[in-house]
């Protein structure tokens, strides 16, 4: 399959092969499922979809630049909602395609730790705390309310080692250049380096959604509507599904 990655922010130089062929900006946590799900689609369809992976934020800001992107999922509503606003989407394509959960992680093995248990400034001692950017990342804002709603943001706060999307978080752990951090479990659940110390409850930061539109720019709307139309659909959520994704809500 023809897949073009960009796990960094940075534009998309050229155009897609193929007269059917589409653009695709998503959330860095999607990039194990969402790059499965698009193979499984050209093999039934024959149609090839360029994937580029980086933080919502950034993948955003790109659209507003001009970048070509056809299809956007964003892993919160606040992004999309900003391209909502600017005319950036196509009104009608929107749906909230998947759901997360949060989970705090640590080098394996590590053993568990109850939510009611947790004292992150002894767990962490002189070590950094892994995030992904807090003032614009999904990830990062999703932790962030976690650990104030469990009473721990202020006395970790200086400790945070921000990453540029999630999935940089969770190699910070992976590598062991931190000794924990807060990423999605589906992240944690493709590392195996990585253990799930503590699943955050619900309730202790906003619902994670991800939603998807076409884009206002998109050059052949109908193939990328008709993709996303598939993504919604039972045989792609099952692959979803595999990877840790819920459906919205679920």
């Amino acid at each position: 399959m023809s897949v073009r990655f960009a796990l960094a922010a940075a534009l998309l130089v050229g155009s897609p092969v193929g007269a059917q062929a589409f653009t695709v900006f998503a959330a860095a946590s999607l990039a194990d499922a969402l790059t499965e799900a698009a193979a499984r689609y050209e093999d039934e369809t024959g149609t090839e979809a360029t994937l580029a992976f980086a933080g919502s934020s950034a993948l955003a800001r790109q659209i507003q630049q001009g970048a070509p992107a056809d299809l956007f999922i964003s892993a919160n509503t606040d992004w999309m909602d900003a391209l909502g606003a600017e005319g950036l989407i196509v009104p009608g394509t929107r749906i909230d395609l998947l759901g997360n959960s949060l989970v705090l992680i640590a080098p394996a093995p590590a053993e568990p730790i109850a939510p009611d248990a947790l004292d992150l400034p002894a767990l962490l001692g002189n070590g950094r705390l892994a995030m992904a950017l807090l003032d614009a990342v999904p990830a990062g804002i999703y932790g962030q309310a976690a650990l104030e709603s469990l009473g721990q943001w202020e006395a970790v706060q200086g400790q945070v080692a921000q990453a540029d999307n999630v999935r940089a978080a969770l190699a910070f752990v992976a590598t062991g250049a931190a000794p924990l951090g807060i990423v999605y479990g589906t992240d944690a659940a493709a590392e195996p380096r990585v253990s799930v110390v503590m699943t955050f409850p619900e309730g202790s930061y906003p619902a994670i959604r991800y939603p998807a539109a076409v884009t206002a720019d998109a050059a052949q709307p109908e193939a990328v509507g008709a993709f996303l139309d598939w993504l919604a659909s039972a045989p792609a959520q099952a692959i979803f599904a595999r990877h840790g994704f819920s459906r919205p809500g679920a």
